[in-house]
């Protein structure tokens, strides 16, 4: 198994209003693809619905992901590699993320 990382690029924004969409860019810099990616506030004991719906993040693209009708700025992030890998971070500001690089 490798061991994957999120470097997480902070930006000065203003912090939205709740129920306001949320966009950050994903880059993935691994060398496989993501499958599955999650976000879920800080808090709730279960994902959401995976935000790529089916779609793939092919090895070193990048992608805008937007979270609409965010529920505040504290979210925890699962991100599933084709090759059965996972990575989790939580307690992630998104909004105070311009972008996140998975590594």
């Amino acid at each position: 198994m490798m061991l994957r990382s999120l470097t997480l690029l902070m930006a000065m924004t203003a912090t939205p209003v709740l129920a306001e969409a949320l966009s950050f860019d994903l880059t993935n810099g691994s060398a496989v693809d993501v499958t599955e990616l999650y976000a879920s506030p800080v808090g709730v004991d279960s994902w959401q619905e995976n935000i790529l719906g089916g779609a793939t993040l092919a090895a070193g693209t990048v992608a805008t992901v937007t979270i609409t009708e965010s529920q505040g700025c504290a979210y925890d992030l699962r991100v599933v590699f084709a090759d059965g890998d996972v990575l989790e971070q939580t307690g992630n500001d998104l909004c105070a993320m311009a972008a996140i690089t998975l590594q």
